[in-house]
């Protein structure tokens, strides 16, 4: 599981920009998933090899420098509770505010990295300033310019630095698969669960859950045996008065990153809203398979094609990537529960489909002959080779003379291919060009 960064401070100084640039470093794809109501940023990076994830938490106070403490001691603890190690971004121009020692001081409480961020040190005229955040008590500190990325190498190689080492991964090794059940508040998520348990006990064992107290239910019914991550009721925050749009996102952030398999369970009385495609979208840059439940069917009034028109209008929203399955449920009735247990155990083998070099080779190429690559700038792309990589999700590499002109549209086009010969659905599957 990847390791979690959230990038904390008071406003206007410089979290945003320090986002943007640890998660575009080394040409890192940008995952962001804004909004939110509040301009919420979601991101992965990657440095020495060491994947994380990045929590910008700017935007979330709004306002001059005086800001009520309960608005920032709100957002420090939602960052510091999720996350594995804490960025706190200071600017250098301020010096120390009133803001900033009250935020250090939440920071003191907290048995977790944190790394203090003086930004805005654009030059060396700049460097003795710095001195002045030590008395924040926090330790050494690191100076940056996150408008052009001064400092910002040492930064990430302390962050690495305190992040475990990435485990291999072994592909024959058999473990019980995990299925997170995520949401907006109120979807049904706990009710999902409880009706999936019944009455019957012996089929539920707690299993003792990992660093972040989350929930694993053991589930053996039916012939399906895997772990059931609740993300819904997880530890309640009595002492936190939690802005739930935040922490609901927060959660599927660690959820998603720890599961194999998420299920998104959706009002149906509300519709596929802007944080369902959220949540949609953490899964689907993670590279987890998806299916969505519709939850509570059974107030929806229905007319001939009703369920036909809803699932279009999904399908719309979560557009390109569409081939996901989408079942209607009750979790009241317990209406299609068993077929949505099905699906998410077919969705988990999807995820392992694994396809001999020779076979790819024999099917794509023939694609690929009939339907070549568009040339540009009177430049011809030959394809000549293609294998499915070795990784723990569905990866495939197309080796050609000149892949830097293969535009996404054609990209598009093989995967469409690719879905229509083998069963990928409710995977997302990573299509990369090569030099041959």
């Amino acid at each position: 599981m990847n390791s979690i960064v959230a990038i904390v401070g008071r406003p206007n100084v410089g979290k945003s920009t320090l986002f943007n640039r640890l998660v575009q470093k080394r040409e890192a794809i940008v995952d962001s998933v804004s909004g939110v109501t509040r301009d919420r940023h979601y991101g992965k990076s990657d440095w020495n090899g060491k994947e994380f994830s990045v929590i910008d938490t700017g935007g979330y106070i709004k306002g001059s420098d005086d800001i009520f403490e309960g608005e920032i001691r709100k957002q420090v603890n939602l960052a510091i509770d999720e996350a594995d190690l804490i960025v706190f971004v200071v600017n250098v121009e301020d010096g120390i505010t009133p803001m900033d020692a009250e935020v250090a001081k939440l920071l003191r409480k907290v048995k977790k990295p944190i790394f203090t961020v003086v930004n805005k040190v654009d030059n060396a005229m700049r460097e003795p300033d710095a001195v002045e955040f030590y008395n924040l008590g926090l330790g050494e500190y690191y100076t940056i310019a996150s408008i052009n990325g001064s400092g910002t190498g040492d930064l990430l190689d302390a962050l690495a630095e305190k992040m475990p080492e990435p485990e291999a991964v072994d592909l024959e090794k058999e473990e019980l698969p995990r299925f997170a059940v995520v949401g907006r508040p109120n979807a049904g998520k706990s009710s999902f669960i409880n009706s999936l348990i019944g009455e019957d006990r012996n089929i539920v064992t707690n299993i003792a859950g990992t660093t972040r107290d989350s929930i694993d239910t053991k589930y053996n019914r039916f012939g399906f045996d895997f772990n059931l991550v609740d993300t819904a009721g997880i530890r309640k925050k009595s002492r936190v008065k939690e802005d739930l749009e935040f922490y609901s996102v927060m959660r599927a952030v660690r959820s998603i990153e720890y599961s194999d398999v998420i299920i998104l369970v959706i009002d149906a009385t509300r519709g596929f809203e802007g944080q369902d495609q959220n949540i949609f979208w953490l899964a689907e840059k993670n590279r987890k398979g998806v299916i969505i439940l519709i939850n509570k069917w059974d107030l929806v009034e229905k007319e001939t094609n009703t369920m036909r028109d809803y699932e279009a209008k999904v399908k719309e929203q979560i557009a390109p990537f569409t081939d996901v399955p989408i079942i209607f449920i009750s979790a009241l009735t317990k209406q299609r529960l068993f077929k949505a247990i099905e699906t998410a155990v077919e969705v988990f083998e999807n995820r392992k489909n694994r396809i001999s070099t020779s076979k790819f080779n024999e099917t794509m190429l023939e694609i690929v002959k009939n339907n070549p690559p568009p040339a540009i700038k009177g430049k011809f792309v030959k394809i000549k080779y293609c294998m499915q990589l070795p990784t723990q999700t569905p990866q495939f590499a197309f080796f050609c003379n000149l892949p830097q002109y293969v535009r996404d549209p054609y990209k598009r086009f093989l995967e469409n291919k690719l879905r229509e010969i083998y069963n990928f659905s409710g995977v997302p599957i990573t299509i990369y060009f090569r030099q041959k």
